[in-house]
């Protein structure tokens, strides 16, 4: 069973392991849209100048199950978890830093590959790249049509899923894969 699958399935926080911060302890700024805060609060909303580190994360609504999708900004590397109650996002910080680590894990990639994953230093803030959103509503609409396909989002593989989006080219001044985006930093 993967931490993410693990942490998904409603155990506890002590099953999710992360990196530790880099060295130099910068916060992992998570960009969250109106809808996702709205699910959050009350939190406190940091006000981070943008970065290429920085994470967005939008709550999607998919066969009426909660859904949330995680994005980098920098290389558009997506990270979709399925079926998320609020009870998780509870400890949101510990919520973003063990489903990315798994993410990277599942694709072979070093934990701190796309900047610090400390679940106590993580900032909530507004989205501020309209671009990243249009990214992520692209990835929203395959993940809606593939769950379509499997018959809705409880019988969707969510490894093939961000599997698929994680191969899919997407233009940012070249037609580049995220997974590939990752490897060439």
């Amino acid at each position: 069973m993967t931490i993410q699958r693990a942490f998904c399935a409603g155990s506890t926080l002590a099953d999710v392991k992360c990196a530790p911060s880099d060295a130099r302890g910068d916060p992992v700024i998570v960009r969250c849209t109106a809808r996702l805060l709205k699910l959050l609060a009350p939190v406190d909303i940091a006000d981070a100048p943008s970065g290429p580190d920085d994470w967005y994360a939008n709550l999607v609504w998919i066969n009426r199950r909660k859904c949330v999708l995680l994005v980098h900004a920098e290389t558009l590397f997506p990270v979709f978890v399925a079926d998320v109650r609020k009870p998780q996002l509870s400890h949101f910080g510990h919520f973003v830093a063990g489903t990315v680590a798994t993410a990277l894990a599942d694709e072979g990639l070093l934990p701190g590959c796309l900047g610090p994953l400390d679940p106590t230093h993580v900032q909530v803030a507004r989205t501020a790249s309209r671009s990243v959103l249009g990214f992520m509503n692209d990835m929203v609409f395959l993940s809606e049509h593939m769950a379509a396909q499997a018959g809705g989002v409880t019988r969707l593989d969510i490894e093939e899923l961000n599997a698929f989006l994680r191969r899919t080219p997407y233009n940012r001044g070249g037609y580049i894969r995220p997974r590939d985006a990752v490897r060439q930093r």
